[in-house]
């Protein structure tokens, strides 16, 4: 089962939150692809969460780009930052489908902050098959919070 962004903050909106501020606290992150042997490839990348959607954009006949019109299968991972990860580490799972229609990626452009070049760009809009949040608790318990479609928030505590 895959949903987009608006499943899992209508379902758990404090962890939606959570995990948009941690993606929110730095621009560039770290995208997961599947190359045509099947091996991974890690790549930059800038996220948007807007309308109810997280947005892949990236720039014309990219390897990472092509690697999802191939294998929709993606992992993302926020970026940890300096030192001890602000807010714990987000990595969100899922297939990204690409956007070719025409409004909905004039839409897109013009809704982003900041402007979206008008430039070619190829637009995936996620289906989310996981979201996972690790973080320290107390310096002494590590936390996992584990969500996936249709499933309720669960969260494992270990020392």
């Amino acid at each position: 089962m895959t949903v987009n962004w608006a499943a899992l903050t209508e379902a758990e909106p404090d962890f939606a939150r959570t995990a948009e501020e941690r993606f929110g606290a730095f621009t560039h992150h770290v995208l997961a692809t599947l190359r045509k042997d099947g091996s991974p490839r890690t790549t930059g990348l800038e996220v948007r969460f807007l309308n109810g959607e997280l947005w892949l954009g990236m720039m014309p006949d990219s390897l990472k780009a092509l690697d999802l019109r191939r294998d929709p299968r993606f992992a993302l991972q926020a970026n940890p930052g300096e030192g001890q990860s602000m807010g714990g580490d987000v990595r969100i799972a899922g297939r990204a489908i690409e956007v070719e229609d025409p409004a909905l990626r004039a839409a897109y452009t013009e809704e982003a902050e900041p402007p979206e070049s008008s430039e070619p760009f190829h637009l995936f809009r996620t289906e989310l098959t996981e979201v996972v949040r690790t973080y320290v608790e107390d310096d002494k318990y590590l936390v996992v919070q584990i969500w996936q479609p249709g499933r309720p928030l669960r969260t494992i505590k270990r020392t």
